[in-house]
C-alpha cells in the first residue's frame, strides 16, 4: 500500500511541477505592452464600480480614475450602490458635485426580492444604462494609475480584442495576513497572464477588466450564470471566449495595473477565497477545471501524507522532499512575476508560509463546493 501511495504522490509532484514550469515558460515569453506612439484616443469607456459599504474606499477609487490623462468626454463612471448601510451613497453624491460624468445608481430601486448574485446584477444594471461602447469594471476598494485608460485604449486599438484582462495587485500593509495574500495573489496573477496570453485557459479578475458592450449583449450577459454568486469575471470571460476564441487579450503592462486592498482579518480572507472557489465547478473550460483539480489534489496529498506519518514515520522524508520540490518549483515561477509587480522583497516569506497555503487551499476548495460563506454581511451558498 505504501509503495502505491509513494508512486501516486510522486506522479502528482511531477505533474504539478511540469504545469508550473509551463506557466513559467509562458510568462517568460511575455513582453510588456508599451502602447502606440502618438495615438489619438478612440475608445469611449463606461467604468462600472459595484459598491457595498465602501464609504472609506470609494472616494480614493473615483479620484484615481479622474486623475487619468484621458479626454473627459471619452469616459463616464457609474457607481452602483448595492444596498449599502453606510455612507457610500453620500460620499459618491458629494463627488458628483466635482465630476460631471460620475453617475450613481442604486440596486434598492431595482431589486425587490432576494437574489444570489448581487454583484452581477449591479454590473448588468450599469451596462444597461451606460452611454459608451466599452465597459471597464473595477472594485470600490481599488485605485488605478493615471495611464490606465490611455493604455487600455492603445491596446484595444492595436490588438483587436473584444475582452481584455489586466493585472491586479494587493497593497501590502505590513501584516502577516497582508503578506500571505500578496504572495498568493501574485501567483494567481502570474498564472492568469501566462495562461490567457498562451490561450491555454481562461483566468481574470473583475477588479481590472474591459470588454465590448455589444459583445456582452451578444452573449446575453450573465444569462445562465446569474444564479451563481461569484464569477462576474471568469464565467463571463468563458462565455465570450466561446464566441470569440481569438479575441481574448491580456494587457501585460505596469501602466494599467490596479491596486486593491487586502482583507483585514483571516475570517474575511477565507470568506473571499471560498467565494472565489465556489464557481470552480461552473467552469465549462475543461483546461482550467483540470488545472484546479490537479492543484487541489496535490495540496490535499500533503495533508494525507502528514496523517500517514503517524502509521509510518519513514514517510516524513517523502513529505519533506515533496514540500521542498514544491517550494523550489513555485519560486522559479514567482521570481519573474514578483519582479513585474515590484514585490520581489515579499518572497522571503514564501517558504515559511507554505504550510498555511496548503491548508487554506484544501479548506477553501472544499467549502467553496460544499459550504456557505459570508460576504459583506450576506450569507451566500
Amino acid at each position: 500500500m505504501w509503495i502505491g501511495f509513494t508512486i501516486l504522490f510522486a506522479v502528482l509532484c511531477i505533474a504539478y511541477c511540469l504545469l508550473i514550469i509551463q506557466y513559467w515558460s509562458w510568462f517568460g515569453r511575455l513582453k510588456p505592452f508599451t502602447g502606440i506612439t502618438a495615438a489619438n484616443p478612440v475608445c469611449k469607456f463606461s467604468i462600472v464600480i459595484p459598491a457595498r459599504n465602501e464609504a472609506t474606499n470609494i472616494a480614493a477609487c473615483i479620484e484615481s480614475i479622474y486623475n487619468n490623462n484621458y479626454p473627459a468626454g471619452h469616459f463616464e463612471v457609474i457607481v452602483v450602490n448595492d444596498f449599502s448601510t453606510d455612507s457610500t451613497p453620500y460620499v459618491v453624491g458629494e463627488l458628483q458635485k466635482k465630476f460631471a460624468s460620475l453617475r450613481l445608481l442604486s440596486l434598492n430601486d431595482i431589486v425587490h426580492n432576494p437574489i444570489n448574485a448581487y454583484k452581477k446584477k449591479a454590473i448588468e444594471t450599469a451596462i444597461a444604462r451606460s452611454a459608451n461602447d466599452w465597459i471597464i469594471t473595477t472594485d470600490a476598494d481599488c485605485t488605478v494609475p493615471a495611464t490606465w485608460l490611455t493604455t487600455y485604449d492603445n491596446f484595444i486599438q492595436s490588438s483587436g480584442s473584444v475582452f481584455v484582462a489586466a493585472p491586479v495587485k494587493f497593497k501590502h500593509t505590513g501584516t502577516l495576513l497582508s503578506l500571505f495574500q500578496s504572495l498568493d495573489f501574485i501567483s494567481l496573477q502570474g498564472i492568469a497572464a501566462a495562461s490567457v496570453s498562451a490561450g491555454f485557459h481562461s483566468m481574470c479578475n473583475g477588479a481590472n477588466l474591459a470588454y465590448s458592450k455589444s459583445v456582452f449583449n451578444e452573449v446575453n450577459g450573465f444569462k445562465d450564470v446569474d444564479a451563481i454568486a461569484s464569477g462576474d469575471d471568469m464565467l463571463l470571460m468563458q462565455k465570450i471566449k466561446q464566441h470569440y476564441p481569438g479575441s481574448i487579450g491580456y494587457l501585460f503592462s505596469s501602466q494599467v495595473t490596479v491596486a486593491t486592498q487586502p482583507e483585514k482579518t483571516w475570517k474575511d480572507f477565507f470568506n473571499q477565497r471560498i467565494r472565489w472557489a465556489s464557481k470552480a465547478t461552473s467552469y465549462n473550460d475543461r483546461s482550467i477545471f483540470m488545472v484546479l483539480l490537479l492543484v487541489y489534489v496535490f495540496n490535499l496529498s500533503f495533508l494525507v501524507l502528514l496523517a500517514a506519518t503517524i502509521a509510518k514515520a519513514a514517510l516524513i522524508k517523502l513529505l519533506i522532499a515533496g514540500l521542498l520540490l514544491k517550494i523550489c518549483c513555485e519560486l522559479l515561477f514567482l521570481f519573474p512575476v514578483a519582479r513585474f509587480f515590484g514585490n520581489q522583497k515579499l518572497l522571503y516569506g514564501f517558504p515559511l508560509l507554505q504550510p498555511v497555503h496548503i491548508v487554506y487551499t484544501v479548506i477553501a476548495g472544499w467549502l467553496g463546493k460544499f459550504g456557505t460563506y459570508q460576504w459583506k454581511g450576506r450569507s451566500v451558498k
